[in-house]
């Protein structure tokens, strides 16, 4: 059972490739998608790092992905494709509901 704050399939896919891609020395324990949905569901719910639910990763984990993300700009860039994204969309619906005037 997910929540409402976890990303869809398509979601995943816009923002997948936005993610560095680190040199593995072994397998980790959660996907870079658990890690982000652990991120979304707290800055969507607003509750504290050690609140976040037990089936998302450890708060430690997803707070020093969170860091680590702001801090080397991965979270703007997130923000900055999927503002284009809903940009795009927006002038889309507007064309076309010019066109059906």
């Amino acid at each position: 059972m997910g929540y409402s704050s976890d990303l869809s399939n398509k979601e995943w896919e816009i923002i997948q490739p936005l993610l560095p891609i680190k040199k593995q020395t072994r397998p980790p324990l959660w996907s870079k998608r658990q890690i982000l949905d652990g991120i979304f569901y707290q800055l969507k719910n607003g509750c504290n790092w050690g609140d976040l639910p037990k089936d998302l990763p450890p708060y430690s984990n997803v707070f020093w992905h969170y860091k680590q993300w702001r801090e080397t700009g991965v979270l703007d860039k997130i923000m900055d494709t999927l503002h284009g994204k809903v940009r795009e969309q927006v002038k889309k619906t507007a064309v076309d509901n010019l066109a059906h005037h």
